[in-house]
């Protein structure tokens, strides 16, 4: 290291910084302390190229070799998807979901060349310098501004770096007192696997061996045991009330109006055309009288206090409407326009005892110096503050039109520049321009230009300087962002295309798009220049607390929390593990940056009809529950056998989850569970590999499309899949990874099968393998959920009302099309089969044909991007795990515009596992509004979760 001497100028000292014995002996004058509680960082200071020795995987392939795996050159310049594997700052990543085992106490030494502050408990970043001169054991601690506070001792790093270096445990480390003159005490805690797994039985002992505590695992082992007794008891306290339910919805099935009941048990539907019987048409007070309210949010409800309270958001001050603006905006409109005006232009944190702004406050007893809340970390200087935010408002409340008012309210005279860069999905863009037209007065209108396509103008700052608005795709901006075959992202302003300038803001529409901190689109936009930042989404978080995460680095968050590592240490896993100051952390992060109102607060006033939600219980007939009870007991033996297996575990998931989908689809109709993936199964058991045509096409894309709706992870990058494709030895991956893979190696990274080019890969189909029309099912045979349905429909009938139904399975809506033209029904329907001109075509019969009274719908297409008010019931056939697509469905018709009162069935199959779906959604449901959030977990973390979702699924109703 340097020194400087008298005359200024600077000389090598060489000093053992590692050495504890050695500590006092060497001195160096103190570097000038920190500005502010970091420094400056550049947009793109994250995706720079550092391999951090210390990040954990919980992989069985090696980082180098994902790196191998990954190191191809890009072929989709606009994927905007594609993980950034070497590119990317990967450090904490997956840490999230590993198990406290024990802390370490020990100190930092080398701390008199360090001159910032440091205050107990205060959070650190530990690194291993394996390159260290003096010690290739050395372990260095930083703060969370990045400053080298010390080392730890030479004996104990000594002990730690195989923890670190063969990634058997992670470790993370806060302050455990205040900076001596050479030494400073910290604590060291360390995270592992399951203890129940072997890697997690090898850590046990290893550490034992080592001397190394592990008293915080046999506390939670003790507090574990303690939790299932509770869970046991409340289990059997909700069976003694799902018993009295079903009783009194029995009761109520068979005491209808004219005796007639909804289930119709009796009937033999299985292998039966439709049946002849009573035809006196079913009443819908029938219907509701048998089937059960149900509120699917309102497990969420209490989570939501977790963001500003409904009195405070009612009592938020308002803005004056901008003139230009033409349409009138209502109060809670203007009041998010306060809000953003005032995120734009953060104040300064004031004294220590008030109010702290993005959680920094004021130092305790240094002037000048502030402090952050949640990781304790203080620096001298006014902090980092993020001009912007995440626009969360519900879907339909106006948050283009709140947006639109900030265009023209927010642009301060001292702006250089006042063009605002909206980036949208591609099927939305054309949205941005046309609501800025109607909702801007024609005398204010605003410059807009949309920069988008393969054929573009190359455009400088200069040139966009002449627009207001600029309005491009994720795809532009990923594009822009690596143009070149060399993958050289941004640094620096270049001459031409969106990175050549500073904008006034950035908007992110459907922000939810780069939740993943890892791809190229979230790189991206990242990267672009901007003063003000902000993210418009009703979802800010889909799968867990890490899609927030990156939408919070995004607008710039600071402190520590833009890193993952840290973010992940303060946050996610304190959360996960019911801390109460995480969760008060949570609110207040949440409170500094959000802003999300809910269209069923009293004061949003929007006037909406009610919306009522029943589960309709459906009994099987003898026949359905026959071939139902063959699946789940092969099912219960399939899992028996994946628990005990020790190799082979991949493919014993992959048949467990196919009996799963079977189980699910017989629940419907029995026609639905075709033997085509079980040949699949079989082939792939006997060869490793299948031989590709058209039926073996569609079964490998049922098996992709179950590790789709599972959530499963790509093998190579370790995150949801991306663009999923599944190889013809039956193993899914993202598109990006797997073709580099083969590119380079031409083999399966997961069983070693040759795979020649891209034709070993299999697209998903539209719906679960439904691409083609099964020549072989019989559109005449009939299901006790399909005469369910009908009945519904009867009953409504007459009323003209319109019905939405929705199902996973076109194959299902095939049958059910079939039904309706024998039974006189004028109906449309949107799927994935059909082309946009087909779509527009059936959303205008539904909208503007009074005959037509049913739509049939696919609920993946449906989900997203549809205004459906003009219908008013909707059947939603059948359910999955996943609950965020079918709220938003329903949100699709029970939106702005929609007049008429509301019903919501969900048609759930008697003691199956649908049953116990709708519990597991409601759970979901509640951990996601937990700040909006969090999946069970990633890598094997994440499969123990799903498992135990599959062993309760299983244990009901067999």
């Amino acid at each position: 290291m340097a020194a400087p001497t008298s005359d200024g100028k600077r000389k090598r000292v060489d000093v053992d910084l590692t050495d504890d014995d050695h500590a006092a002996k060497h001195a160096r004058p103190s570097p000038a302390p920190p500005t502010s509680s970091r420094a400056p960082i550049s947009r793109t200071s994250s995706y720079n190229a550092v391999a951090r020795s210390n990040d954990l995987s919980g992989s069985t392939h090696s980082h180098a070799e994902r790196t191998a795996w990954l190191a191809a050159p890009d072929e989709d310049e606009e994927d905007v998807d594609e993980i950034l594997g070497s590119t990317q700052d990967n450090t904490g990543e997956g840490t999230d979901q590993l198990q406290h085992y024990g802390d370490v106490e020990t100190k930092i030494v080398g701390c008199q060349y360090y001159r910032g502050f440091a205050s107990p408990g205060e959070v650190i970043l530990i690194r291993r310098e394996p390159g260290n001169p003096y010690d290739s054991n050395a372990i260095r601690i930083d703060n969370v501004g990045q400053t080298q506070i010390g080392h730890i001792p030479r004996r104990m790093a000594e002990k730690l770096a195989q923890y670190i270096d063969n990634r058997w445990a992670h470790v993370e480390g806060k302050l455990a007192g205040s900076v001596g003159q050479f030494d400073c005490p910290i604590r060291v805690a360390m995270y592992g696997p399951d203890p129940a797994s072997d890697e997690g039985q090898r850590l046990i002992a290893k550490m034992k061996a080592d001397r190394l505590p592990i008293r915080a695992l046999q506390e939670a082992e003790r507090a574990e045991k303690q939790r299932e007794k509770d869970r046991q008891a409340a289990a059997k306290a909700r069976e003694r009330e799902a018993k009295r339910r079903r009783a009194e919805a029995l009761r109520a099935a068979s005491g209808g109006k004219g005796g007639r009941g909804v289930t119709n048990a009796s009937s033999q539907y299985a292998n039966q055309s439709t049946p002849d019987g009573d035809s006196t048409p079913p009443v819908m007070d029938d219907i509701l009288e048998a089937s059960q309210r149900f509120n699917p949010r309102e497990a969420s409800q209490t989570a939501e206090q977790l963001g500003a309270n409904e009195a405070a958001l009612k009592d938020m001050p308002m803005a004056t409407q901008p003139n230009g603006i033409r349409t009138k905006m209502l109060p809670y409109q203007l009041q998010a326009l306060h809000w953003l005006l005032q995120q734009e232009s953060p104040p300064t944190p004031g004294a220590a005892d008030s109010e702290a702004v993005q959680l920094w406050r004021q130092h305790d007893t240094k002037q000048g110096a502030y402090t952050n809340l949640a990781t304790n970390y203080s620096a001298q200087g006014a902090p980092p503050l993020a001009s912007g935010g995440i626009l969360a408002d519900d879907m339909g409340l106006g948050k283009t039109l709140e947006m639109i008012s900030l265009l023209l309210a927010g642009t301060a005279a001292d702006d250089s520049t006042s063009t605002t860069l909206i980036v949208a999905p591609l099927s939305v863009m054309s949205n941005w321009s046309n609501q800025i037209k109607r909702h801007i007065k024609q005398s204010h209108a605003l410059r807009v230009y949309t920069y988008h396509g393969a054929g573009r103008v190359s455009m400088k700052a200069t040139d966009f300087a002449e627009y207001d608005v600029v309005i491009t795709t994720y795809g532009t901006l990923a594009s822009d962002y690596m143009p070149s075959k060399g993958k050289k992202p941004v640094s620096e302003l270049r001459a031409n295309g969106l990175y050549s300038m500073n904008w006034r803001r950035i908007i992110l529409d459907e922000g939810h798009t780069v939740r993943n901190p890892q791809s190229k689109g979230a790189a991206a936009v990242t990267a672009v220049k901007a003063k003000s930042r902000w993210v418009l989404t009703g979802t800010p978080i889909i799968n867990s607390l890490r899609d927030l995460y990156s939408l919070l680095r995004f607008i710039g968050i600071s402190g520590g929390l833009e890193t993952l590592e840290v973010f992940n240490s303060v946050l996610v896993r304190p959360l996960k593990n019911g801390s109460p100051e995480a969760s008060v952390l949570l609110r207040a992060i949440m409170i500094a940056f959000t802003l999300r109102r809910k269209k069923e607060m009293n004061f949003i006033n929007l006037d909406l009809p009610p919306l009522e939600e029943y589960k309709h219980m459906v009994d099987l007939t003898a026949k359905e529950r026959e071939r139902y009870e063959a699946f789940t007991k092969e099912a219960q033996g399939m899992l028996q056998r994946f628990q005990k297996a020790e190799a082979g575990k991949s493919q014993a998931y992959q048949s467990l989850l196919e009996i799963l989908l079977r189980m699910r689809q017989c629940c419907n109709h029995w026609q639905l569970c075709p033997e085509r993936v079980q040949s699949v199964m079989k082939q792939l058991e006997e060869q490793g590999i299948v031989t590709l045509n058209e039926e073996t096409k569609k079964g490998l894309q049922d098996l992709l499309q179950l590790n789709i709706e599972s959530q499963e992870d790509c093998a190579i990058c370790l995150e949801t899949l991306h663009d999923p494709k599944i190889t013809l030895c039956g193993h899914s991956f993202g598109n990006e990874c797997i073709s580099k893979v083969i590119e380079t190696q031409h083999k399966c990274p997961m069983c070693r099968a040759v795979l020649e080019d891209e034709s070993s890969l299999v697209s998903p189909a539209n719906d679960c393998g439904d691409d083609l029309k099964d020549s072989t099912m019989d559109l005449n045979a009939s299901s006790s959920k399909l005469e369910s349905m009908m009945s519904i429909l009867g009953a409504t009938k007459e009323k003209k009302e319109k019905t939405i139904i929705f199902s996973q399975w076109t194959r299902f809506l095939d049958i059910v099309e079939a039904r309706l033209h024998r039974d006189g029904y004028k109906y449309c329907r949107i799927d994935g089969t059909m082309s946009a001109q087909k779509r527009d075509a059936a959303l205008h019969a539904l909208e503007n044909d009074s005959g037509t009274t049913v739509m049939l719908a696919s609920l993946g297409v449906c989900a997203v991007g549809l205004n459906l008010t003009a219908a008013n019931q909707i059947v939603l056939s059948d359910s999955w795990w996943a609950p965020a697509i079918e709220d938003q469905a329903v949100d699709r018709v029970h939106r702005l515009g929609q007049t008429r009162a509301c019903r919501v069935f969900r048609l759930v199959a008697e003691k199956t596992i649908e049953d116990q779906v709708l519990t597991i959604q409601q759970e979901k449901r509640k951990l996601m509004r937990l700040a909006f959030g969090e999946k069970s977990g990633k890598r094997d973390q994440v499969k123990q979760g799903r498992l135990a979702d599959i062993q309760r699924l299983l244990n009901t109703g067999a």
